[in-house]
């Protein structure tokens, strides 16, 4: 089930971020997700199973840009690989397509997950080295909405 996060997830998603820590994130990211979560989210969804946050993953929108970025994606890790984060990715692109100013999502990720990516369609836009800490570098990508034929009706 994917639900919006409530403010009574947050121990449960640091706990989620720390299972992830050091494979997929840097300990120093954790102050990150915390400020993100308390002052930065437009939409942030829940993955749950039988009462367990499995995962989660977040929407920020920039309508002067026409863009939409999808954050902090976090899957436990006994469910990587079985299609959870491709299902909240989907959900979430579903979410901004309501949204008819936005023409395009960013995701800013690392070198060790943005091949996920790639298979759903975004592309590689520009890399830095060590962006989010020594080791995790930054992996930019886009995919490009295309327009709703139904919208011209």
């Amino acid at each position: 089930m994917i639900r919006p996060y409530s403010k009574e997830d947050k121990n449960a998603l640091v706990a989620l971020l720390r299972l992830n820590t050091p494979l997929y994130f840097d300990e120093s990211e954790e102050n990150d997700f915390l400020a993100y979560l308390d002052n930065h989210l437009d939409n942030y969804f829940i993955v749950e199973e039988n009462g367990e946050i499995i995962g989660s993953g977040g929407i920020n929108y920039f309508p002067e840009e026409k863009l939409a970025r999808i954050s902090w994606d976090i899957i436990h890790p006994d469910y990587q690989g079985k299609g959870i984060g491709t299902k909240l990715t989907k959900y979430r692109i579903d979410e901004i397509r309501k949204n008819q100013s936005i023409n395009s999502i960013l995701v800013r990720t690392t070198q060790l997950v943005y091949k996920f990516y790639q298979k759903l369609g975004f592309k590689l836009e520009k890399t830095e080295k060590d962006f989010w800490a020594k080791g995790f570098d930054l992996y930019q990508m886009r995919l490009e909405l295309e327009l709703d034929q139904t919208s011209f009706d």
